[in-house]
C-alpha cells in the first residue's frame, strides 16, 4: 500500500496509476450475503444447479457487488494522511463488461484522473478497472468521485 503524506503529495499523482490491489476470491457466501443485504435473489447469483446450466456456466456475482468492492481495493492500494475524512460523492461512469463467476479472483487497478478544489478539501475522480484473473475483459470499469476533507 502506498501512503501519501498529505493531499499535496497525492495531487502529484493526477494522470498516474495508483497501482493494483491484491487478488480477492469471490465466494458463494459473499454473493449470498450481498443478495440478502440487497434483496436481489436472482437465480444466476444463488441457484448453483440452475446456474450451471445457464448462460454463464455457474453462479455469478452481482454487478453491484463487484462495484461495492472498490473501498476494499482502495484500502489495498493507498491512503492519504492528514485527511479528516473521505466521503463518497458519486460515480461518473460504470460498466460491467464481463461477469464474475463465483470462485474467480478479482483485483483492481486505479488511476487518479482528476483532483480539484472544493470547499473544505479536494474532489478526487479515480478510474477503477476491476480485473478477473485469467480473463481478457474486466469485470467492471468505474469512475468514482470522492470528497477528501482536510
Amino acid at each position: 500500500m502506498r501512503v501519501f503524506s498529505d493531499i499535496e503529495e497525492f495531487s502529484s499523482m493526477v494522470g498516474e496509476s495508483l497501482g493494483h490491489s491484491e487478488w480477492h476470491t469471490i465466494t458463494q457466501e459473499r454473493v449470498q450475503l450481498f443478495a440478502d443485504a440487497t434483496d436481489d435473489h436472482q437465480w444466476i447469483h444463488l441457484d448453483q444447479e440452475k446456474a450451471a446450466a445457464g448462460p454463464f456456466g455457474g453462479t455469478i456475482a452481482h454487478g453491484y457487488l463487484t462495484l461495492s468492492l472498490i473501498p476494499m481495493f482502495a484500502k489495498d492500494l493507498y491512503s492519504v494522511d492528514g485527511l479528516k475524512m473521505g466521503i463518497n460523492y458519486g460515480l461518473n461512469k460504470v460498466r460491467f463488461p464481463q461477469p464474475v463467476r463465483v470462485g474467480s479472483k478479482v483485483r483492481a487497478g486505479a488511476e487518479l484522473i482528476e483532483l480539484t478544489d472544493v470547499p473544505g478539501g479536494k474532489q478526487a475522480v479515480v478510474r477503477w478497472t476491476i480485473e478477473i484473473d485469467g480473463e481478457a475483459k474486466p469485470a467492471c470499469v468505474a469512475e468514482t468521485v470522492a470528497r477528501l476533507i482536510v
